[in-house]
């Protein structure tokens, strides 16, 4: 579910290996994640980490065939088990975190992706917000991170309109460091990674407040939508 791979620099590479569904989220996949994340937190030869994707894609989110398994984990869960703590994790760990968008991030995917340090980008890579397509509201830290990178305007009109939106152009408007050629990317990747990984500590941090928001924010912002998304980040941290 999870490819691991270190370098001789000290980077933990991390790819998510489930190509056939685009690199979907289940249960496996989600847990496996975490725990990897504890680990390069605590191993003292890791440097960074670089999260990647299999194939065509880096992740399209959640795998619905669990979500709506009368059997599966549901909703609630998978919020709560899944998409928060991977968020808290990445957030949290003490060594910088470089994301290399290969493909498609849609949904989850696409936060998550945000959830990094430094997120670099196949020129032809496409992020989508497409939680408005089954009816959602944006999870993952998507509706805190989303608008401090591109401002209102964009993060608002991208989760409602669940637009595609270019490596090229998410460099543009800010919400990544840099699109690269797709055959140069995992190269870019790993030389991020050795660039900001002896200066590891401490993560940059804007202020506590923004911290613990955008790890409480997730599941619930489902405030009306008449509030701007930045707001609805900050109230539903609250509940």
């Amino acid at each position: 579910m999870v490819l691991l791979n270190y370098t001789d620099s000290g980077v933990m590479c991390l790819t998510l290996n489930r190509p056939s569904t685009y690199n979907a989220f289940n249960r496996e996949m989600a847990l496996t994640l975490q725990d990897l994340l504890d680990q390069g937190a605590e191993d003292e030869d890791v440097r960074a980490i670089l999260l990647t994707g299999e194939g065509k894609a880096f992740c399209s989110g959640q795998d619905l065939s669990e979500a709506i398994d009368p059997e599966g984990p549901g909703l609630d869960r998978i919020l709560s088990e899944h998409y928060n703590p991977l968020v808290r994790k990445m957030r949290a760990l003490p060594k910088p975190i470089v994301v290399a968008v290969n493909g498609v991030a849609a949904g989850a995917g696409a936060n998550l992706a945000l959830a990094g340090d430094v997120v670099v980008a196949a020129e032809n890579a496409s992020f989508i917000q497409a939680f408005s397509k089954i009816g959602l509201i944006p999870d993952t830290g998507g509706t805190l991170t989303l608008p401090r990178l591109v401002g209102p305007a964009k993060a608002s009109a991208w989760m409602m309109l669940g637009d595609k939106i270019s490596g090229t152009e998410a460099e543009r408007a800010g919400m990544i460091y840099k699109a690269f050629p797709a055959e140069d990317l995992q190269v870019r990747g790993l030389e991020a990674c050795r660039s900001a990984g002896p200066n590891a500590h401490p993560r940059f941090c804007p202020d506590q407040a923004s911290t613990e928001c955008l790890h409480l924010c997730g599941a619930g912002c489902a405030a009306g939508i008449g509030t701007p998304a930045t707001e609805r980040s900050w109230t539903n941290a609250r509940l």
